[in-house]
């Protein structure tokens, strides 16, 4: 018996399913969003243009987006609201070229960019970051909080978490 067609199928398929699963893992269920003017930071709004951003209703963690404040608003504009505790911008899709995670986050390390709690637990366990530099360039995602954390891994929650909504 030849196996030299079997062999060929078994890798045609490899290819095939190896092309849908980076596919589905890099492309799929994300929904590009455009057009925001506004941002709501903690109940304050903050004018923005050049909005470009991704999400997805699959995971709160897809959420990025990239803008800049107005002209006219000052750069100062996010200092009444309160710094983010730990933020940490997650890696996006290398197609999403605007967000660079690293810079962002090394901007923050060495201060120029100020990252902003936005929102808490919107959704649930997960609170929704701002951070603008000195240039008004701004990005936005989501991170997992210490409610969420301890919510998705079975513990009691921290003091101060609202109870976790029921499923």
């Amino acid at each position: 018996m030849r196996s030299r067609p079997l062999i060929l199928a078994f890798a045609g398929f490899c290819i095939a399913f190896g092309a849908a699963l980076w596919w589905f893992q890099t492309r799929a269920f994300y929904t590009r969003e455009d057009g925001v003017t506004e941002i709501d930071v903690q109940g304050s709004t903050l004018p923005v243009v050049d909005y470009d951003g991704i999400d997805a209703e699959t995971s709160p963690l897809k959420l990025r987006a990239c803008f800049r404040i107005a002209d006219g608003v000052a750069p100062d504009a996010l200092q009444h609201v309160a710094e983010a505790e730990a933020p940490t911008p997650l890696v996006a899709p290398s197609w999403f070229e605007c967000f660079d995670a690293a810079e962002i986050a090394e901007g923050i390390e060495a201060g120029p960019i100020r990252a902003v709690l936005a929102a808490r637990n919107t959704p649930y366990g997960f609170d929704r970051i701002v951070a603008a530099g000195p240039d008004g360039r701004g990005w936005m995602w989501r991170q997992i909080n210490a409610c969420g954390t301890a919510t998705f891994d079975g513990k009691p929650l921290p003091e101060g978490c609202p109870p976790a909504p029921e499923d």
